[in-house]
């Protein structure tokens, strides 16, 4: 029988990651790339759930691909960090790894959900307003 992979998205502004989550050797990509391999501070951004996760559960053996679009390179990671964390807790069904998270970052589950403000009828900027003058 073959296991069932469980896919769990994360967003944040404009970015959308989706993990894709199954047994494994502890292989973590994000967008092709070893998490390993990215940029010092997206290499931390991604390790923070993995290490709560190593820390909580007796074995880590879970191959995780984060597929990132839309956004900037920060808001994808961040997307991926919380596509990671809510996969894990999918794949688990661990108690204590879900308040582990919770107690560690609330946004390691739930979404930040600011989003742009829209632009205004007439104006330049969503909270711009048009100048008068009377000379």
């Amino acid at each position: 029988m073959t296991e069932k992979l469980i896919i769990v998205s994360g967003k944040r502004k404009r970015s959308i990651a989706k993990a894709i989550i199954s047994s494994g050797t502890g292989k973590i990509t994000v967008n092709n790339i070893p998490y390993q391999n990215l940029y010092h501070i997206h290499r931390l951004t991604i390790e923070e759930p993995i290490r709560i996760a190593k820390k909580t559960l007796k074995d880590f053996n879970y191959d995780i691909k984060v597929k990132a679009k839309g956004g900037g390179r920060e808001g994808q990671m961040d997307a991926a960090r919380l596509a990671i964390s809510k996969a894990l807790v999918a794949k688990t069904k661990s108690e204590t790894l879900r308040k582990a998270f919770l107690k560690y970052d609330k946004h390691l589950l739930v979404a930040d959900v600011r989003r742009k403000e829209a632009y205004k009828p007439g104006d330049s900027k969503a909270r711009a307003k048009r100048q008068k003058s009377y000379r």
